[in-house]
């Protein structure tokens, strides 16, 4: 899960010549709009779907969208009301009541979150929806393929593995493990939207009967009782309003000694992190707001949660501890970072010119109403990853592995304490009496 793409007004005004020239260049684009909207979009998990200029016509409106061109402002409207007074007053939408207010609506939440910034996301960044630690010269793509290898090979991910997405958008990871290790993997999403998508790149892929998509709340996960081998969360148990809730269904659905790992979304007050400062509480309230998040846990809080849900943390860091070092670039640097032709569009001049050309959109009737406040939602956002990274008060990439018991003790039960004592196969009271030599 990431937030790439478009402009505020702040940042057009400070540009005025910028603006007035992509202005102008957005209206002479239109002309080109108007003739090429007369070939449908075609979604394509080899080309990349949302890859040329034309497709920007498409987002939030497309043959697979599953709001209509008239649902997506009431939508935004929607999820706006959740994270009432954000980035007016800091601290309004950190208050228990604002955060237990979202928790309760996590649902509709996440649900609204993703119908709307679903195409942004793929037309920004691709179709595996995260972050991740990177080399020099080390190319954006293979940073993130490499961040999901890692993980396939923390779990031990086999060819025979039967494998939990938990959390899967459109699907990206799940395409790549499965290429990577031949494991059949199963994905879910809250999302409709996003299951009909990742199971079109499926059959497109020719994976389709070694990975598919399910709409599910992983709060309430309904799998069989270890049913798999092992599970992995990209970016995506943020969206929890309870951890132990979501990683108890995850630690039911695993095999005994099975593992679960992931990349998490926290605050590092280990670094730094002060909640009693308002610079760092502005920070994190705009990370939550243009992110869908009820609010963003610590590390310690993510470890306890799995420790109370039957797990044994095996290893657990920020895959971003080295980001600042000189054989690194920030993991947040896409966002902000120089310019380069085939990353344009992530960098903050390319959310300028994808922004006047959303604004544009919508003025024409192109684009449904509404997908100027999506684009300045999530615009907004980047800034404050940006910010949170540069600060090194968040990392998106907290890593953990950890193992499903083999044995709980407790779940010895005295009905079998008393079935031990009655057969006479058990004992508590072995008493023996020994000296030193």
């Amino acid at each position: 899960m990431v937030s790439s793409l478009v402009v505020d007004a702040a940042a057009t005004n400070s540009h005025p010549g910028l603006f007035l020239i992509f202005g102008t260049l957005s209206a002479l684009i239109i002309v080109h709009l108007l003739f090429t909207r007369l070939f449908s979009f075609n979604r394509d998990v080899h080309k990349k779907s949302f890859n040329t200029v034309s497709d920007v016509t498409s987002l939030l409106s497309n043959p697979d969208s599953v709001l209509s061109r008239e649902e997506v402002q009431g939508s935004i409207a929607g999820y706006e009301k959740l994270f009432h007074g954000a980035r007016k007053s800091v601290g309004e939408t950190s208050t228990s009541d604002s955060v237990h207010h979202r928790a309760a609506e996590y649902q509709m939440m996440v649900n609204s979150f993703y119908d709307l910034v679903t195409d942004f996301y793929e037309w920004g960044w691709g179709q595996s929806f995260h972050f991740a630690p990177r080399f020099i010269g080390e190319t954006f793509e293979e940073s993130i393929l490499r961040s999901e290898y890692y993980l396939a090979l923390r779990a031990n991910i086999q060819p025979n593995s039967k494998v939990l997405d938990v959390g899967c958008g459109v699907g990206g990871p799940m395409r790549n493990i499965h290429q990577f290790t031949g494991a059949d993997v199963t994905g879910v999403t809250i999302n409709q939207y996003q299951v009909g998508v990742a199971n079109q790149y499926c059959v497109q892929k020719g994976f389709s009967q070694k990975c598919r998509a399910f709409q599910g709340d992983f709060q309430k996960l309904t799998f069989e009782p270890e049913s798999f081998d092992a599970a992995y969360a990209i970016e995506a148990t943020c969206h929890s309003p309870d951890r132990r809730v979501c990683f108890k269904g995850v630690n039911r659905c695993l095999k005994k000694g099975g593992l679960f790992v992931a990349y998490d979304w926290v605050v590092l007050p280990e670094s730094g992190y002060d909640s009693n400062n308002p610079d760092h509480v502005r920070v994190k309230e705009g990370i939550e707001i243009g992110n869908g998040l009820p609010t963003l846990a610590t590390s310690q809080e993510v470890v306890s949660a799995l420790e109370d849900s039957g797990f044994e943390v095996l290893d657990a860091f920020d895959a971003n501890k080295d980001a600042h070092s000189i054989n690194q670039i920030p993991w947040y640097d896409t966002l902000y970072g120089s310019f380069t032709l085939k990353g344009f569009r992530m960098t903050r001049l390319g959310r300028i010119c994808t922004h006047t050309l959303v604004s544009v959109l919508e003025l024409l009737r192109i684009a449904p109403k509404g997908s100027v406040r999506v684009s300045s939602l999530l615009n907004a956002t980047a800034l404050d990853l940006v910010e949170g990274g540069r600060k090194e008060i968040f990392t998106p990439s907290f890593c953990f592995v950890a193992r499903k018991k083999y044995f709980d003790m407790l779940n010895v039960t005295a009905l079998d304490l008393v079935e031990g004592g009655r057969k006479e196969i058990f004992a508590p009271s072995f008493c023996f009496v020994a000296r030193k030599k």
